[in-house]
C-alpha cells in the first residue's frame, strides 16, 4: 500500500530589523488572508489493488520454469497413470500427489505418487517428454511405519536441508546391505522419503496435490485398511505413525549440494545454449 505524504506550502518570511516590533506589510497581508476558522484538509492514502498469488512473494516468472505448471502436464500425467492402472490391476484410485522426494543421499527428485485401495505407487514422470520414465509398486500392507518430523544431519554435511518431510518403511533396514546404504543410485533402499514440491504455493491447484499433510491423511487410513483385509505372514502386522527427527546420513553432500542448488531432479527449463 503506497501513501501520499502532505506537504505544507512556502511561507513568506519576514525581514525585521533589530527593536522593530511593528508587523511588516507581508505579516499584515498574511494576517488579513487567513480565515478565522482554518479549514483542515484530509489527504486519505492511496491504495494500489493487485491480485497476489497463494503465496505473496512467489514470483510467477519462476514457476513456469517447471514444466509440470504447464498447461495441461498435469492433467496428462494423471491420465496416462490412470489408464496403465486400469490396464494392469483395475485397483481403485483414492488420491494423487505431486511431491518432492529426498532420497538416502539427500538429493530432491520430482515424483507423482498414487495411492490406491492396495498399492503406493511412486512414478518417475518426464514433464518434458510427457511420458512415465520408472513406476515402483509398494504394497500397502508391507508398510509398518511412517515417520513425521524435521530433517536432521551429521554435523559434517555440506548441504543441510530445513523443514519437515515423511518417510515410509516398507522393509528392514537391518537387512539392507552395505553396497545399497552406501550407493547413491540402489533402488534397493528399503523406505522413502518425501517433502513438499517447491511448486505448492503457484496455484490452487498445486496447493491441493502438493500438500504433505494431505497426502499423509489418505495413506494412513489405506494402509491401515489394507493391513486388515491382508492375509498369511503380513496379517496383523500393524502400523505404527511416529513423530520424529527424519535422519539423512550424508556425512559430505557435495552430490547433493550441486544437483539440489542446479534443481537436477526436476523437469525445468534450463534455458537456450549458443555458440
Amino acid at each position: 500500500m503506497s501513501t501520499i505524504r502532505s506537504f505544507e506550502g512556502f511561507h513568506p518570511v519576514s525581514l525585521k530589523q533589530e527593536g522593530d516590533d511593528q508587523p511588516s506589510e507581508t505579516d499584515q497581508l498574511s494576517m488579513e488572508e487567513k480565515d478565522p476558522e482554518p479549514r483542515q484538509i484530509s489527504r486519505q492514502p492511496s491504495v494500489t489493488e493487485s491480485t497476489l498469488y497463494p503465496n505473496p512473494y512467489h514470483r510467477p516468472f519462476v514457476s513456469r520454469k517447471y514444466f509440470a505448471t504447464r498447461p495441461g502436464a498435469i492433467e496428462t500425467a494423471m491420465g496416462d497413470l490412470k489408464g496403465h492402472i486400469a490396464e494392469t490391476s483395475g485397483e481403485k484410485i483414492q488420491g494423487f500427489w505431486l511431491l518432492t522426494e529426498i532420497d538416502h543421499w539427500n538429493n530432491e527428485k520430482e515424483r507423482i505418487l498414487l495411492v490406491t485401495d492396495k498399492t503406493l505407487l511412486i512414478c518417475k514422470y518426464d514433464f518434458i517428454m510427457l511420458s512415465c520414465v520408472q513406476l515402483q509398486r509398494i504394497p500397502l500392507s508391507s508398510i509398518y511405519r511412517i515417520c513425521l518430523g524435521k530433517f536432521v544431519f551429521p554435523g559434517m554435511s555440506l548441504d543441510k536441508r530445513q523443514g519437515e518431510g515423511l518417510r515410509i518403511y516398507w522393509g528392514s533396514l537391518e537387512q539392507q546391505s552395505l553396497f545399497s546404504r552406501w550407493n547413491p543410485w540402489s533402488t534397493e533402499v528399503p523406505y522413502a522419503t518425501f517433502t513438499e514440491h517447491p511448486m505448492k504455493y503457484c496455484n490452487e491447484k498445486f496447493l491441493e496435490i502438493c500438500e504433505l499433510s494431505g497426502f499423509t491423511s489418505k495413506l494412513v487410513p489405506a494402509i491401515q485398511n489394507a493391513h486388515k483385509n491382508s492375509t498369511g505372514s503380513e496379517r496383523g502386522k500393524g502400523l505404527m505413525v511416529l513423530t520424529e527427527p527424519i535422519l539423512i546420513e550424508t556425512y559430505m553432500g557435495l552430490m547433493s549440494l550441486i544437483g539440489n542448488r542446479n534443481k537436477l531432479g526436476y523437469s525445468l527449463a534450463r534455458g537456450s545454449i549458443g555458440f
